[in-house]
């Protein structure tokens, strides 16, 4: 499993019974406390192998750094910061490698396990199903606004705990409960750089489904849209726009501000889960006991219409 699904991670079978996890990821600082940064960028590296049900193994450290330009005390908080998380996960820190960049840039790659038969792709969505996610969305427009002095410290901190907080339990759910075609989960992703609206198309165009979501259930953090409506939104969201806007059908009623929220690149973002409506109490019940942020049905899948994606009020 790789690129042909747009999957979150590629999977290589080992034999009948055990499948690598592979995922890579990183980027430059999104926060200007060091320690921070490099933490939610380990946690964002580590979600891909829990979007696909996985449980990571090790990890190795990318980083680029100005060595010889900035403290050097800096580059050992990102890496702490990073050190920590995987500690937290459980997660072996092997190795990595260091270049000497202009630019800070920091994440892993990171390898997992996974059984062959319950792999959690995004092409498993069946008509039916209901889309439950497990973190609010708005942290790309909170960081943006961040660094034009636009947001309060406290909503800043607020946003940074979230993109911080591991995707473990939702890889637990999925593990203890069962994914797959006749498991009471079908499909899964985390939203990230694509948004909301970029990760659903990606598992609806997978899946050969549309998905329809409901604006008025989409969970969000408490100042986004009212900072979105600020022109507090990033060249990401645009591109992510664009990238749908094809096979996107967005009811008239919804703002601009709203759907920015669908636009909206997150930073180790939650995961989405396509789950059979029987067993959705059940879902929502495991992951609250898991202790996910949240757990909020935000749409449904439909048998393929005339748009991949419908936004609805």
């Amino acid at each position: 499993m790789g690129l042909s699904t747009s999957d979150d991670a590629g999977v290589y079978r080992l034999s009948d019974t055990v499948a690598l996890v592979q995922t890579v990821d990183f980027f430059t600082p999104i926060v200007d406390d060091p320690y921070i940064y490099g933490q939610i960028a380990a946690a964002n590296a580590l979600s891909d192998v829990y979007a696909m049900g996985g449980t990571p193994l090790t990890a190795m450290n990318i980083f680029c750094y100005p060595i010889n330009s900035r403290d050097p005390e800096e580059a050992g908080e990102i890496l702490r910061g990073g050190a920590e998380k995987l500690a937290e996960a459980g997660v072996a820190l092997v190795g990595g490698h260091s270049v000497d960049d202009p630019e800070p840039k920091y994440g892993l790659s990171v390898t997992g396990t996974v059984h062959p038969d319950h792999i959690a792709t995004n092409a498993g969505a069946q008509s039916g199903d209901l889309l439950v996610i497990t973190k609010p969305v708005g942290t790309g427009i909170l960081v943006t606004a961040a660094r034009a002095d636009g947001c309060a410290q406290r909503d800043l901190d607020h946003a940074c705990s979230l993109m911080r907080q591991l995707n473990a339990p939702v890889a637990r759910v999925m593990q203890m409960l069962g994914v797959g075609a006749d498991a009471p989960i079908h499909a899964a992703t985390d939203i990230t750089g694509f948004g909301v609206v970029g990760h659903l198309f990606q598992m609806a165009k997978a899946s050969g489904k549309t998905v329809r979501l409901y604006s008025s259930k989409l969970p969000s953090l408490e100042m986004a849209e009212q900072l979105a409506a600020m022109g507090y939104t990033t060249a990401g969201a645009v591109n992510n726009m664009k990238y749908v806007a094809d096979q996107m059908r967005v009811d008239a009623a919804i703002s601009v501000d709203k759907l920015a929220l669908f636009t909206d690149p997150q930073t180790s973002g939650g995961i989405v889960l396509s789950v059979n409506p029987q067993y959705v109490e059940t879902v929502l019940s495991s992951l609250q006991q898991e202790g996910t942020e949240i757990q909020q049905i935000v749409g449904e899948v439909c048998d393929m219409g005339a748009y991949a994606l419908e936004i609805k009020i």
